[in-house]
């Protein structure tokens, strides 16, 4: 589908079947509880090999209204819309089953996500389909919205990736950073979703409660995006930390010529004023003054903010989103909305819970 039929064609009553492919983990049933509440989607399939033929609420509990069981993932059915939730390989392997099935395939794994068949052989394993990532479209909006619309393979970015993107791009478009000048180290933290489902001994609950784990303290594969799609190298090191929603990046960002605090708001205004998902949080009044992940659990919003440090010429940069959500499926279908035409918000307006527990 072309952008101008995809504009012409799409409203926002229009009506698309989809599936989810991998809808037993936690980033498949998020995309179940998205696409079950979205007014243009109808959820016709989700597969499993472990939970075949049964109920979709006996593996998400939160879905148990759902009236849908899993079914076999080599039976896909036709469907406009095909959301991929599988593990890293899976997607590559299976992208033209994909395509015999679907108009559209959402990838929310890493297959896709970078622009090039070398960055896979440095980051990851290499590449089953290396001739589809040209076509491939970075699935998050505050960063690719023009190439967006009409793409029939978009692909999700990394939730760390996208936390440290979103807060540093202002920057980029403002000119205060590029691949020449500054230097940035990113600290990130994230909760225990992040490693699925089958997250292995490390996130079993006796081993992960209570944690502040460095577990990427270098050379974390998301720092590929972040060069690809920022244009910067950065400093880059994860922990992993005791709550099960959220990333949260903090980025020391030592630019080479001065900024002031009129600058950050400029370049942070600019870049977010007119997005619906994004939050400027900066120091302002009450308990949540800077960017929390427990303020934007459950949802599709990302937070920003920043404070200026002048005696060590350092900007402090925040910036918070639900890994599940806004740095997974919320994103995917996100970008599926924007690529379709549809309301750039449809299906994703919950505001979030407050108060509320560990995310």
């Amino acid at each position: 589908m072309s952008a101008d039929d995809a504009a012409d064609a799409a409203t926002s009553d229009a009506s698309y079947t989809a599936s989810v492919v991998g809808g037993t983990g936690f980033t498949g049933g998020e995309l179940l509880r998205i696409l079950a509440g979205h007014p243009n989607f109808e959820v016709v399939q989700a597969t499993s090999r472990s939970a075949d033929n049964m109920t979709v609420g006996r593996s998400h509990p939160n879905l148990r209204g759902l009236d849908l069981r899993f079914s076999d993932p080599d039976d896909l059915a036709s469907v406009d819309v095909l959301f991929s939730a599988t593990p890293h390989g899976v997607s590559m392997e299976q992208v033209d089953e994909y395509f015999e099935a679907a108009d559209t395939v959402v990838d929310l794994s890493a297959d896709f996500r970078l622009p090039e068949a070398a960055l896979y052989d440095e980051w990851y394993d290499g590449h089953a389909s290396p001739e589809y990532l040209e076509r491939a479209e970075y699935a998050l909006p505050e960063l690719n919205r023009e190439n967006l619309p009409g793409a029939d393979l978009i692909a999700g970015g990394g939730c760390n990736a996208t936390a440290t993107i979103l807060g540093l791009k202002p920057l980029v478009d403002e000119g205060v950073l590029d691949s020449e000048t500054g230097e940035v180290v990113v600290d990130v933290k994230v909760g225990s979703s992040e490693g699925g489902a089958g997250g292995g001994a490390a996130s079993s609950h006796p081993e992960r409660s209570g944690v502040v784990r460095p577990y990427a303290p270098t050379g974390h594969r998301h720092e590929a995006e972040i060069e690809a799609y920022l244009g910067l190298s950065v400093s880059f090191t994860v922990h992993a930390v005791d709550m099960v929603r959220g990333a949260s990046a903090t980025c020391h960002v030592f630019p080479d010529d001065p900024v002031s605090k009129a600058d950050l708001w400029t370049a942070y205004r600019g870049a977010y004023a007119d997005e619906p998902f994004m939050r400027i949080v900066s120091g302002g009044g009450g308990v949540y003054r800077y960017p929390e992940p427990k303020s934007v659990a459950g949802t599709n919003h990302g937070e920003v903010g920043f404070e200026l440090d002048p005696g060590n010429r350092r900007v402090v940069v925040f910036s918070a989103i639900d890994n599940m959500t806004k740095g997974s499926a919320g994103q995917a279908v996100h970008g599926a909305n924007v690529a379709l035409g549809l309301p750039e918000t449809a299906g994703l307006e919950f505001e979030g819970l407050h108060p509320v527990g560990s995310p």
